[in-house]
């Protein structure tokens, strides 16, 4: 018996065959796509872990939401792009690696990002303007876009002659200080030696005032002020560095300064957005596999083909006249 050319299902096997077979020789489309490359440095020091944010119902810390937002970031990227990775602590970042394409090797840089640990910072201090300029040199080297995640909480205090001078060129790296963490104060978790939570930092066991450099104006007025001896009075500050929030003045005081952009990092806007607007776009030659994509689509018609022959059945049932049998008593 000759096949029914017209038969639906017939057309159907006979187009998923022929895309099966054309997997096996279809070639590999070269193109020139759009790309970024970009350097994350991810603040690892101890106000990261202040849980201001909230994901599923359940209070996360900011360098929780940074990692999720840094894999997501990622995932959105036009591929081919590069990422870099680096952690921030003390006054100075440390880089993981070099740029690596973001698309052939998000395995391994999923899982680089998912291992960063407040446990990983190697001292407790938090200077974030050095770090910053640092950053911004270290992906000048790499000829990276940047992205600095910070809360911008600087510990101890800045003195009262100011931080860090940068000595870069304005506007010359571009890129995003992400600002992290909430508008309102919220408490600094404590841990003990062996990395386990045991409260929240009290008001006495930091510096409210750094005694660096010279004393601030108004000093003289101070309660046992000494020229010589006591420039910053008698007694210690009191003020509320035990506590932290996003410094967002701050941040994009050092945004001005470096010419970077700034951007707070909610639910309510977009990083890769606000990326893009700030970053640089390459064009470079990129590859398109379409094997993947005939494969589906031969798949797709292969269970069409064995979904029209019952759903035509039913359908034509529905339109056959109903035929009553009368039986006689």
């Amino acid at each position: 018996m000759r096949p029914d050319l017209r038969d639906p299902r017939f057309i159907l096997l006979a187009l998923a065959v022929a895309l099966l077979v054309a997997t096996f020789g279809a070639p590999v489309v070269q193109m020139t796509r759009p790309g970024y490359d970009l350097l994350a440095i991810v603040d690892i020091t101890g106000s990261m872990n202040v849980r201001d944010y909230v994901a599923g119902g359940k209070p996360v810390s900011r360098l929780e939401k940074v990692k999720t937002a840094l894999r997501d970031l990622i995932v959105a990227l036009p591929c081919p792009s590069r990422v870099a990775l680096g952690v921030f602590t003390e006054r100075r970042p440390f880089l993981l690696f070099e740029p690596i394409d973001a698309c052939a090797n998000f395995s391994p840089l999923g899982g680089a990002i998912q291992a960063i640990d407040w446990r990983m910072a190697w001292e407790g201090d938090s200077r974030i303007s050095a770090g910053l300029f640092r950053a911004v040199d270290m992906a000048r080297e790499l000829k990276t876009d940047l992205l600095f995640f910070t809360d911008g909480q600087e510990a101890p205090p800045l003195p009262a002659s100011g931080g860090s001078v940068f000595e870069g060129r304005v506007g010359e790296t571009h890129g995003l200080i992400v600002g992290t963490g909430g508008y309102e104060l919220s408490p600094i978790p404590k841990f003990d030696d062996r990395g386990r939570e045991v409260g929240f930092v009290a008001i006495d066991e930091v510096p409210h005032e750094s005694r660096f450099g010279l004393p601030p104006k108004g000093a003289e007025q101070r309660e046992g002020f000494n020229a010589r001896n006591a420039p910053f009075g008698a007694t210690a500050a009191v003020g509320v560095e035990h506590l932290s929030s996003v410094k967002e003045e701050y941040l994009r005081t050092l945004s001005e300064k470096t010419g970077l952009g700034y951007f707070h990092l909610d639910d309510n806007a977009s990083l890769l957005d606000a990326y893009r607007a700030a970053g640089t776009e390459h064009d470079r030659d990129g590859s398109l596999d379409i094997r993947p994509f005939l494969g589906g689509l031969s798949a797709a018609c292969l269970f069409a083909a064995f979904s029209v022959g019952p759903l035509s059945d039913r359908i034509a049932r529905r339109r056959r006249p109903t035929r009553f049998a009368w039986k006689r008593q």
